[in-house]
């Protein structure tokens, strides 16, 4: 099944909730796109991914790609956290380290509890 998704939002925080897998760069593309354009609609410039039900299937050249774009289009968004499944933590930190190379202020993690923590600035 490909990338489906809700958003809510709670308080100055968009929350996603992804399920699903990845098919290929395109649907990433817009997903993000999508993401981006639900925290500009709503007002927020923090959001929280929670993608433990999402897979990832993209390949390393298509996760960089992925990540450089995301980042060039998220001028408005403050902070970013993306909680993922453990088997899926080393594409995550990958495109973690492309994100914040190009200017996005966004972190993974493998629990919701400590990317909240991080989100409202309570941890480093």
């Amino acid at each position: 099944m490909a990338i489906q998704f809700t958003t809510i939002v709670d308080e100055n925080t968009l929350v996603v909730h992804a399920t699903g897998f990845d098919e290929n760069l395109s649907q990433v593309r817009n997903y993000g796109l999508a993401i981006i354009n639900a925290a500009k609609e709503h007002g927020v410039t923090r959001v929280l991914c929670d993608e433990l039900e999402l897979e990832y299937r993209l390949g390393t050249f298509d996760t960089y790609e992925a990540a450089a774009f995301i980042s060039s289009q998220a001028p408005s968004v403050s902070r970013a956290a993306i909680v993922c499944r453990a088997d899926s933590l080393a594409d995550a930190l990958f495109w973690e380290t492309v994100a914040v190379n190009r200017g996005l202020v966004v972190r993974v993690f493998k629990e919701i509890a400590p990317a909240k923590a991080w989100l409202d600035g309570l941890v480093p």
